[in-house]
């Protein structure tokens, strides 16, 4: 037996952006992620796996992800843009060798050649199905493949419980239908997690479930939380920036703490897993100190002065040729790139990771005599995207892992299965947002969001409840008016708007899913469709798709409310 495990917890996700836009923003976010991360990382993982090394990390495709990334117009429109970029590359390596510019005419060669080989692998090595190569290394053992909430709702400020089951069962069903097997775990959204609480209502008390009741009604085994809900103290990575203020603050709730035989835990560490309250689910810890190596501005793998520089573009092609070359470096004083240099730092960086990784996993071992699991949590798209060195450096630090005498790769599900949990522990509500709490979705700018969600919430509840068992077209429309209601709980909009990276594309998308929410509920609740409706019900289903076997019903009256007296 090893002494200590080592799990990668990769969350893969983008929002529904198909058909909707290109740059700045738009469905070229696919097809960045496509080109710079996904294809990237399989090729990374097949690399391994032809040179005798077996990786083993867990991975999350969010199924709005998995819809997107499958659907046949967004692969072949992302085969254009791949020979698009090598056409952009080649004008470029015209440009530098017509002024006798050799370093960047080098650099212009090195992204013709990078996007050749992406689009080689893409057409040739995976046959334009990115979904069906992930599939084969989780059926190789390679990958968990984990589920989340069907469009990345941010689940505790849904106001309905029907809301909550609704997106995460159809989340579950699509990564069983891409993925060919149910998963075993969930990627929560944001890590936004809430306990059980009683609510004041009209007809009496209403009891709301903790989100690990959902996740053990649908079969789901274990979710995961930011270090400082397990360990508490302060904060890292993308829980850093403190909010305060009554936004950040949580809502006044009378907690729901059930009775359990089992021992609550004392000591708490990352390094274990522990069940949530009176179920059978299991919640991971991510590790601070392996996460502050990369999320860190300034302690971070990525900002080291000889990585790519993300930020500045090349005015004409929007290439990067620069490096970061220095923190406090201003954009127009970087310095130009050296790929080679980058890549020998991701040996480097490499190097260091596993050392920690292995200083950890051997120091819990000492103190417990019990081998722990180091988890890892990051966005995927954070490599190749952002850190453009950062899928080599993946693929160095599993090849290193692998030969480890003393840490073993593996997965969040493999460690659970052996090596289950010894205690329970209770959850605060809290999310790895800015501040740990609900800012980042709920905040001045986006509170208008909110009643108009809740509002499309209720009025979906009572659409199933009038209809409880529709055909034909009126089957048509309420599968329709469901799938709207899930884009426009998108987390992305929120977040977006809050970031202030696209706040006016996220204002305008949520506002076209509702406005077609509410148009779909109209006809139905019409009782009657004419032409007109029948064109807009055509032409929505074209422009949202995801989600094929969707079941409007899915979204029924959850409410448990106890009567008064």
């Amino acid at each position: 037996m090893k002494q200590g495990y080592f799990t990668f917890v990769l969350h893969s996700h983008l929002p529904y952006v198909r058909e909707a836009g290109r740059w700045p923003h738009g469905e070229e976010m696919l097809h960045e992620a496509l080109a710079e991360t996904y294809v990237p990382l399989l090729n990374a993982l097949f690399d391994l796996k032809r040179a005798g090394v077996e990786p083993r990390l867990t991975i999350g495709l969010t199924p709005i992800l998995l819809e997107q990334i499958s659907d046949p117009d967004v692969r072949r429109r992302f085969e254009l843009y791949l020979q698009e970029e090598i056409e952009v590359a080649r004008a470029d390596l015209r440009r530098f060798d017509a002024r006798g510019d050799a370093q960047l005419a080098e650099l212009a060669r090195f992204y013709i050649a990078w996007y050749q080989d992406v689009l080689d692998s893409f057409v040739h090595r995976y046959g334009r199905d990115v979904v069906g190569a992930f599939r084969r290394l989780r059926d190789d053992g390679n990958l968990d493949v984990m589920t989340s909430a069907a469009t990345h709702a941010y689940l505790p400020l849904l106001e309905r419980d029907s809301s909550i089951y609704g997106q995460l069962k159809i989340g579950v069903e699509t990564t069983r239908r891409h993925i060919g097997h149910a998963p075993y775990g969930i990627w929560l959204p944001e890590c936004g997690y809430r306990p059980a609480y009683y609510r004041e209502v009209v007809e009496g008390v209403s009891y709301k479930p903790g989100i690990e009741e959902f996740l053990s009604d649908l079969n789901l085994l274990f979710f995961f939380t930011d270090s400082h809900v397990i360990e508490g103290g302060s904060m890292v990575g993308k829980v850093a920036d403190d909010v305060h203020g009554p936004y950040g603050g949580l809502p006044a709730r009378q907690i729901a703490v059930r009775e359990d035989s089992r021992p609550f835990a004392t000591q708490r560490t990352t390094l274990r897993p522990y069940y949530v309250q009176s179920t059978r689910v299991a919640v991971f810890g991510r590790d601070s100190r392996t996460g502050t190596q990369v999320w860190s501005a300034r302690q971070g793998y990525p900002g080291d002065p000889l990585y790519r520089e993300f930020h500045r573009k090349d005015p004409t092609s929007g290439l990067q040729y620069w490096r970061v070359t220095g923190p406090d470096v201003d954009l127009d004083a970087k310095r130009l790139y050296e790929p080679h240099q980058g890549l020998k730092r991701a040996m480097e960086h490499a190097d260091h990771f596993v050392g920690l990784v292995t200083e950890i996993a051997l120091s819990y071992y000492e103190q417990e005599q019990q081998p722990g699991l180091v988890v890892s949590a990051y966005d995927t798209e954070l490599f190749g995207h952002w850190w453009f060195e950062g899928v080599e450096w993946l693929k160095q630090v599993l090849r290193r892992l692998a030969c480890s005498d003393r840490v073993a790769l593996t997965t969040a599900n493999e460690y659970l299965e052996q090596f289950p949990p010894r205690e329970v522990l209770t959850l605060p509500e809290s999310s790895w947002g800015a501040g740990g709490n609900h800012w980042t979705w709920l905040n001045p700018e986006t509170e208008w969001l909110w009643p108009l969600i809740h509002g499309a919430e209720r009025r979906m509840e009572r659409l199933v409840a009038e209809h409880p068992s529709a055909s034909g077209w009126q089957l048509q429309a309420l599968n329709q008016t469901a799938r709207e209601l899930l884009l426009l709980q998108s987390s992305d909009w929120p977040f977006l708007i809050s970031t202030g990276q696209a706040k006016e594309y996220a204002t305008a998308r949520f506002q076209h899913h509702l406005a077609r929410f509410n148009r779909l509920a109209a006809i139905v609740e019409a009782g009657r469709i004419g032409s007109e409706e029948e064109r807009f019900l055509e032409t929505t289903a074209s422009l949202d798709n995801p989600f094929p076997s969707i079941d409007y019903r899915v979204f029924s009256e959850r409410e448990k409310i106890n009567s008064r007296g």
